[in-house]
C-alpha cells in the first residue's frame, strides 16, 4: 500500500477556536462538516488490506452507534462499557453513546471475569461492547452478578452461531441496522440529542491503575480532552492527515487522549493494525510521524534489537558496535551542549545511512519525526540506545487524572534524566514535601463516587500527582517517583526503587524487578528472568530446562543475573547498591494482582505475597523452600514447591 500522504496543515486556528465549550460529539460533528469526503478519518487493517472511513462515514456510523444504543434503552447519564481491541468500533461506541449523553468506559480485554464484573457492578452498566467470543463468554459466566446488564454486543462474529438465541447478545453490525431503522422513525432525534451535550459533563471515566489497592474511576469531561488535544496540537507535529497507529489499549489514557483529543481536534487519521503481531508491518504501510507508547514497548524494542545484533555475524555485530559508539559519542556531546565536530557528524551520518536507517527501517520505526515513552519511569540507557540509533526518542509523563501526557522533552534540549518541560496552558509546581502539583484545564474532575479521594486530590485547585520531583537547573522536571514507594534505609538515605528498577531491566535477560529496603541494612531485590532471551542464552549453550521454574533455578542462569546485578551496581552510588536477591520462581502477573493491567508493579501486594523470601534475604539464609500459586492460561490454579536461592553480589 502506497503511504497516505499528511496535508502538512495544522487545523486552521479558527476553526480550533470554535471547538472552544463543545463536546466530543459536536466536534466530531464539526470536523465532519469541514472536510467532509475528502480526508480519511479512519484506516483499519483486516485480511492484508486496508480500509479507509472518511470524516463522513465516521460521524454516520457514530450516529448509527448512538441511535442503536438509543433504541436499546440508552437515555442520559447511563453508563456503557467497552472490552474491546484497537478497531473502530471503539471510537464509534464511544461518541456515539456520548451523543446521547451517556458515559463510557473503557475495560482491558486481558481482565478475568470477576474483575470485569466488579467493575460493571460499580457503574452499572446496561450496555457493555465486547470485542469477540472470550469476552462474551466471560460477561455470561458473570450474568448472576450483573442484573442491571440490558445487552451484550459482540464486534466480532466469529463463533457467535451457536449463541443464538441468547436475548442478551447482539452484533455491532445489528446495532448500526437497528441504529438506521431507528434513524428513520425519529428523523432529526440524533440532531436534538447531539445539542443537549454540554462541554463540562462527564464524557469518560478511566480506572486508575491501582498500584496501590482498588483502582478508583476518574471522571474526565469533554472539556479535559479538548483542552489536552488544544496542547499538543500547538506544540507537536500534529497535521491534518498525519497518522497515527492506534495500539495501546483503549482502557490506557494514552490511546483515548490522542483518539478523543489531539487526532479528533487536529484532523489526523487514526489507523488501526490487523493484530498485535502485525505493528511492525503495518508501521512499515503507514509511516506515522509520531508514537507514544510505554516504556515496557521501547524496553522489549530495544531487547529485541540488542538480541539480533548478538546472533548476526561478526562483521555485523562489528559494524553495529561501531554505529552505536559513534551514536553514543554524539549524543554525549549533545547532552552536555558542546559542539559536535564535522568528523564526528560525518561519521554518524555514515552510520545512521548505513547502519541505523536499514534497522529502524526493520523494526518500522524510520518515519518517526518524534516519538515518546511515558506510563512508567524508563531507563536513561533505553533513550540514549534509540538516539544513538537516530531514533527522535524522548521521555515524557502524566496521568490518567491529568487526562494524559502534559511534560514533554523539548526536541533541541532532550535530557533522558528528566521528563522535560510543561506543555502550554499548564502549570507544574513543587509542594513543600518535594510533591509534584498541576493546574490545567485538563485536570480531571473527580473519582466517581468517591468525594473524599478527590478532596484529597486537589490543594487550592491544583491537582496533587502522588509523585515526587523536583526542577534541574534548566527547569526540567525530574520524577525521583511515587511518593509513599520512597524509600528511607536504616541510615535515614532517601532514594526511589524506580529509579534502581529501571537500570536493571535495561539488561536483555531481565524481565521484572522489585526493589526492598525500607528501614533495612542495604538493599534487596526480587527479580524475574526474560524468559525469552534467558532461554535463548541457555540453549546457545546446551544448557537444558523445561520450565520458567526450572530456568531460573540452573545456577548458570544465576551467574548470569549476578553478572548483570554487579553492572548496574557499579553504577550506583554506594547507599543504592543490591547486596543480596532472588530470582522469583514465577512471572508476575496482573491476573494474581502482582501487576497493574498496564504493567505497573502493586509494591505493597508482593512486598506482602513475598514477604517471607524477603526477609530470608535480610536473615542471611542461602535459600529457603517455598510453596506459592501459579495461574494458568486457561484460568486453572495450580502450586508450585520449590527452592529458592538467595545470591549475593558481594
Amino acid at each position: 500500500m502506497a503511504r497516505h500522504a499528511p496535508s502538512g496543515r495544522k487545523i486552521p486556528t479558527d476553526h480550533l477556536e470554535k471547538m472552544e465549550g463543545r463536546t466530543l460529539p459536536q466536534i466530531l460533528a464539526m470536523q465532519a462538516e469541514l472536510f467532509g469526503r475528502e480526508h480519511i478519518a479512519i484506516r483499519e487493517k483486516a485480511y492484508g488490506i486496508w480500509q479507509a472511513h472518511t470524516w463522513e462515514d465516521y460521524l454516520r456510523y457514530a450516529r448509527y452507534t448512538g441511535l442503536g444504543l438509543k433504541a436499546l434503552g440508552l437515555t442520559r447519564h447511563d453508563h456503557v462499557a467497552m472490552i474491546v481491541n484497537n478497531h473502530p468500533e471503539w471510537l464509534f461506541t464511544q461518541l456515539g453513546a456520548q451523543a446521547f449523553g451517556a458515559v463510557t468506559l473503557n475495560l482491558f480485554t486481558s481482565a478475568v471475569a470477576p474483575e470485569l464484573a466488579g467493575a460493571l457492578a460499580r457503574i452499572q452498566a446496561g450496555f457493555v461492547i465486547v470485542q469477540d467470543q472470550e469476552q462474551v463468554d466471560k460477561l455470561l459466566e458473570q450474568t448472576a452478578n450483573l442484573p442491571h446488564l440490558k445487552a451484550i454486543i459482540y464486534i466480532d462474529p466469529t463463533g457467535m452461531r451457536g449463541y443464538a438465541g441468547n436475548r442478551l447478545l447482539m452484533s455491532f453490525k445489528d446495532l448500526l441496522e437497528l441504529g438506521k431503522i431507528h434513524e428513520a422513525r425519529h428523523p432529526g432525534l440524533f440532531l436534538d440529542e447531539l445539542a443537549k451535550g454540554k462541554a463540562d459533563e462527564t464524557a469518560h471515566m478511566i480506572m486508575t491503575s491501582g498500584t496501590t489497592g482498588v483502582s478508583k474511576l476518574a471522571m474526565l469531561s469533554h472539556r479535559n480532552y479538548a483542552a489536552m488535544g488544544r496542547k499538543w496540537i500547538a506544540s507537536a507535529p500534529v497535521t491534518i492527515g498525519a497518522n497515527w497507529l492506534s495500539m495501546t489499549p483503549p482502557a490506557w489514557i494514552v490511546d483515548q487522549m490522542w483518539a478523543f483529543g489531539v487526532s479528533l481536534l487536529g484532523g489526523m487519521t487514526m489507523n488501526f493494525p490487523e493484530t498485535p503481531e502485525t505493528v511492525t508491518a503495518d508501521f512499515r504501510d503507514i509511516g506515522p510521524s509520531l508514537l507514544i507508547s510505554s516504556s515496557r514497548f521501547w524496553e522489549d524494542l530495544a531487547s529485541r534489537i540488542r538480541v539480533k545484533v548478538d546472533d548476526a555475524g561478526p562483521v555485523h555485530r562489528a559494524a553495529f558496535g561501531l554505529a552505536e559508539r559513534i551514536g553514543m559519542a554524539c549524543i554525549e556531546r549533545a547532552e552536555k551542549r558542546r559542539p559536535v565536530g564535522p568528523g564526528l557528524r560525518g561519521l554518524h551520518w555514515l552510520a545512521r545511512l548505513l547502519v541505523f536507517n536499514p534497522l529502524l527501517d526493520r523494526v518500522g520505526c524510520s518515519g518517526f519525526e518524534s516519538a515518546y515513552t511515558g506510563g512508567h519511569p524508563i531507563s536513561p540507557d533505553v533513550i540514549r540506545f534509540f538516539r544513538a540509533c537516530g531514533l527522535n526518542l524522548k521521555q515524557c509523563y502524566g496521568l490518567t487524572e491529568t487526562c494524559g501526557i502534559f511534560q514533554v522533552q523539548p526536541d533541541d534540549e532532550v535530557k533522558p534524566e528528566t521528563v522535560g518541560t510543561a506543555l502550554p496552558d499548564t502549570q507544574v509546581k513543587i509542594s513543600s514535601d518535594q510533591e509534584v502539583m498541576v493546574l490545567s484545564a485538563s485536570v480531571f474532575t473527580g473519582y466517581y463516587n468517591d468525594y473524599e479521594a478527590t478532596e484529597a486530590a486537589f490543594e487550592h485547585g491544583w491537582f496533587l500527582t502522588g509523585d515526587a520531583g523536583y526542577f534541574d537547573d534548566d527547569g526540567h522536571l525530574v520524577i525521583i517517583g511515587r511518593k509513599q514507594d520512597i524509600i528511607r534505609d536504616k541510615e535515614g538515605n532517601a532514594f526511589s526503587p524506580d529509579f534502581i528498577e529501571t537500570r536493571l531491566k535495561f539488561s536483555l535477560f531481565i524481565k521484572e524487578a522489585v526493589i526492598f529496603g525500607e528501614g533495612r541494612p542495604f538493599i534487596t531485590a526480587l527479580i524475574n528472568i526474560d524468559m525469552g532471551n534467558t532461554g535463548n542464552w541457555a540453549e546457545d549453550r546446551m544448557i537444558p530446562y523445561t520450565t520458567y521454574t526450572d530456568l531460573s533455578q540452573r545456577p548458570e542462569v544465576e551467574q548470569l543475573i549476578l553478572e548483570e546485578v554487579r553492572k548496574v551496581n557499579d553504577q550506583l552510588p554506594q547507599r543504592m547498591k543490591i547486596k543480596r536477591f532472588i530470582l522469583l520462581y514465577k512471572l508476575l502477573d496482573a491476573d494474581d494482582e502482582e501487576l497493574t493491567r498496564t504493567g505497573k508493579v502493586r509494591r505493597r501486594f508482593v512486598y506482602g505475597l513475598y514477604l517471607p523470601m524477603i526477609e530470608a534475604m535480610y536473615q542471611g539464609l542461602d535459600s529457603l523452600p517455598v510453596k506459592g500459586k501459579v495461574r494458568y492460561r486457561d484460568g486453572q490454579v495450580g502450586m508450585i514447591e520449590t527452592t529458592a536461592n538467595v545470591i549475593t553480589v558481594y
